[in-house]
């Protein structure tokens, strides 16, 4: 036998071993979506992700910042040339300016140098040129080529480690930003060394230093840090920058008087206490080459105690690895609550990628030990649920929200708690739509932490304070809602988002046994009826006085929308679809203009006036072809914008990712199901992207149940159900129930390249 067959054989084998092999984890890159307004694909935006190091839901992640300022929400560019540094905050691909990106780290050699300088221009502050980026769950690294540095990261879930490999040089530094945030600046700073390796401080961040939604979002939020370093501070100072009268402290990169100032720091060598308005901490050290420093952090929201008992359970040693092999387990554990099989590399890797985004938010606010900053500005203290924040309302309660119900219900009760308390303790005594860090934004439209609370229970979640809730809930819906005209004065998109709101809060009330109520609300769920037109044979804004507002370019205008036009909000009755097909003529009529909307897309990749997936109003409108008796287009169209608008590269998502709302839709729509309307416990049933997906269920559903749905004959392009069987059983209708869904079991569907118009027609 020929000796080389048999190793060439061994090798193939042990390679086939191998791929088998992959966990979930291993299928994960997070460069999918960091970019901003590419120069490379369009000019439009793209996931504004950020590729560093984090735990599921944690408040530490650590990733690495190319520009501060602007509306770029994570601080990270794939695109930009140059680094800052890496900071321990960070939003996820949100759409408004953005904010955190606190205590930023650079290491560095040479000349101390006191700004980062610009975007792409080596040489004018201490950023650097970066290569060889890599990252994985839970981890990060890059060489920053200007300072011949490898760097590395990992967090824990209220802490990080960096580890830096340095060439010989006798000013090798760690120096830290204290002032710098996403979109402008903390606007009061502490930093105080303490022992022999340690500091501790805090950063102040208000709304008058910019940040979220360029001080609009009306951030105000203080972090307080210990850090530590792996070899004793000798040389070491303090940087203060005197802020020009005048000078923007927001988009800062544009502002050559800001940078000026920065670049001209005065430097206080040996300083061991300070307090300012933008200061920056360094520490030398001489190396060899190859020589490493590590650098540790513990944040808190609440005190320098919690800051210093976060690190200090986490992160106790200098076990990078370890570290790192500790966060890499949790990713591992979370993303196992689902599995597939088959699909494309790719596909696989932009499936978990994205249940990877979905689990980053909402984020732990709290310590270790349950004490988080109240919506009083006062500590507080819970061992009931974990505080958390980051609630992208608007965008999340679509997908985000219902993804979470089925596979983390735990993290949604906490968030329901949450924003319950908020409420109570700010005084608001109203759901906000957009939480962030306690900071009632207000942005966007509706009430949609009200679906959220509505879907929850409604799955049979009942960790909060349900009376609580529901008050707080009819109290948001009376103070945006659709009672005083029956629709929202000029704006169109409102009376639509209400009207959902509305028609949840009548569910709850009819659950809870408030009939009054019940009927109340159920009756201004109906409000999008009093916005059709019947001269135009859609909807239009109307003004108080109940006359319908002009619209130059018809039903493709964006009069009274919120990032949409009135064709794209038109769809958004998920509530009563029957109602919205007689209101357009019949079934027949509603499937053919909602087919037209599709067919008429020009590229579902692309921002568009039709079905326009980089933005969420449209989200939900592809499993209404279910909902009218034409399964087989949910199945056409669903398929075809997961193949078409997700990818497995940096450029893999077609819009902002919004909190992990782009990537939950398509972790729901690959698998095969999703709800068209939270608050229904309905799931829209059509053809998965794989041949097996597997769903861990929760223990509050049941300990030890799988639900599994196997597609028989699945192949790449279009693929039709042409029968199904749910445990062994017939099944003919293109929808399942929650109920159905955690009880665990099988679902198996035959599938073929052409519709079968028969299955699943039935539309109740």
């Amino acid at each position: 036998m020929n000796m080389n067959i048999v190793i060439l054989g061994g090798l193939a084998a042990a390679f086939a071993v191998a791929a088998l092999a992959r966990e979930p984890v291993d299928e994960v890159n997070p460069f999918i979506g960091a970019v901003t307004q590419s120069k490379v694909r369009h000019s439009g935006s793209q996931g504004k992700t950020f590729p560093g190091a984090a735990t599921p839901y944690g408040l530490v992640q650590l990733s690495p910042d190319s520009v501060t300022g602007g509306d770029n929400g994570s601080g990270y560019n794939f695109e930009h040339t140059t680094l800052q540094g890496f900071s321990f905050t960070h939003m996820s691909g949100v759409g408004w300016y953005g904010d955190l990106g606190n205590f930023l780290v650079t290491p560095t050699t040479g000349p101390l140098q006191t700004s980062y300088g610009e975007v792409d221009k080596p040489g004018t502050g201490y950023l650097s040129r970066k290569s060889d980026e890599t990252a994985s769950a839970g981890y990060y690294a890059v060489t920053l080529a200007d300072h011949r540095v490898r760097a590395e990261l990992t967090a824990a879930p209220h802490s990080g480690i960096l580890r830096f490999t340095y060439p010989q040089d006798e000013h090798a530094r760690i120096q830290i930003d204290l002032a710098r945030r996403v979109g402008g600046t903390a606007v009061q700073q502490s930093v105080k060394v303490v022992g022999e390796n340690a500091i501790e401080g805090w950063m102040r961040c208000t709304a008058e230093g910019g940040g979220w939604g360029n001080g609009g979002g009306r951030p105000k939020y203080t972090v307080f840090f210990r850090a530590e370093f792996s070899r004793p501070l000798k040389d070491f100072g303090v940087w203060s920058v005197d802020i020009p009268e005048g000078a923007k402290r927001r988009h800062q990169q544009f502002d050559a008087s800001f940078l000026k100032a920065m670049a001209g720091a005065k430097v206080l060598p040996g300083c061991r206490e300070q307090e300012g308005k933008h200061l920056g901490f360094y520490a030398e050290f001489p190396t060899q080459a190859g020589e490493q420093l590590l650098l540790k952090a513990g944040l808190s929201f609440v005190s320098l105690a919690g800051a210093r008992d976060n690190l200090r359970a986490e992160i106790p040693g200098w076990d990078f690895d370890g570290v790192r092999a500790a966060a890499r387990a949790q990713w591992a554990r979370e993303l196992s609550r689902i599995t597939i099989e088959g699909g494309t590399a790719d596909q696989r890797i932009a499936f978990y990628t994205a249940l990877y985004h979905a689990m980053l938010d909402p984020r732990a606010f709290a310590d270790l030990d349950g004490s988080y900053p109240g919506g009083d500005g006062q500590p507080h203290k819970t061992d009931k649920y974990t505080r958390r924040t980051i609630f992208s309302g608007w965008d999340v309660y679509r997908s985000a929200y219902p993804l979470m119900t089925l596979i983390a219900p735990q993290v949604v009760t906490d968030m329901i708690n949450s924003l319950s308390d908020l409420a109570v303790e700010s005084k608001q005594g109203y759901l906000e739509r957009w939480e962030f860090l306690n900071a009632y934004s207000g942005c966007m439209n509706g009430n949609p932490a009200v679906p959220v609370l509505v879907d929850a229970y409604q799955k049979g979640l009942r960790g909060f304070d349900v009376a609580q809730a529901y008050d707080l809930a009819r109290a948001s819906c009376e103070r945006c809602g659709n009672g005083k005209l029956g629709y929202a004065a000029g704006r169109l998109s409102d009376t639509f988002e209400q009207g959902l709101d509305e028609w949840c809060l009548s569910e709850l009330a009819t659950a809870l046994g408030k009939s009054a109520d019940a009927k109340l609300y159920r009756e201004r769920g109906q409000s999008y009826r009093q916005v059709f037109n019947p001269a135009t044979g859609w909807f239009g804004p109307k003004d108080a006085k109940g006359q319908f507002l002009p619209q130059a370019k018809g039903v493709l205008d964006g009069s009274g929308c919120v990032e949409c036009n009135a064709l794209q909000q038109g769809w958004f009755v998920p509530h009563d679809v029957p109602g919205l097909i007689a209101l357009l003529g019949g079934k027949d009529q509603f499937v053919s203009r909602l087919s037209g909307f599709f067919e008429k897309t020009p590229d579902v990749t692309r921002w568009n006036e039709y079905y326009n997936h980089a933005n969420e109003p449209v989200h939900l409108i592809p499993f209404l072809f279910n909902r009218a008796g034409a399964p087989w287009l949910t199945q056409k169209w669903v398929r075809f914008i997961c193949e078409k608008a997700y990818g497995s590269d940096v450029y893999g998502l077609c819009g902002d990712e919004d909190v992990g709302q782009m990537s939950s839709w398509y972790v729901l729509a690959a698998a095969g199901l999703h709800q068209a309307c939270p608050g229904d416990t309905r799931y829209e049933l059509f053809t998965p992207l794989f041949d097996k997906v597997q769903i861990r269920i929760d223990p509050v559903y049941g300990a030890g149940k799988a639900f599994s749905l196997v597609a028989h004959g699945n192949a790449p392009g279009p693929r039709y159900i042409q029968s199904a069987k749910l445990n062994g059983q017939p099944l003919d209708r293109c929808w399942l129930d929650h109920k159905e869904i955690v009880a665990g079991g099988l679902l198996e569907l035959e599938l073929g390249a052409e519709p079968n118009k028969e299955w699943g027609k039935a539309t109740h």
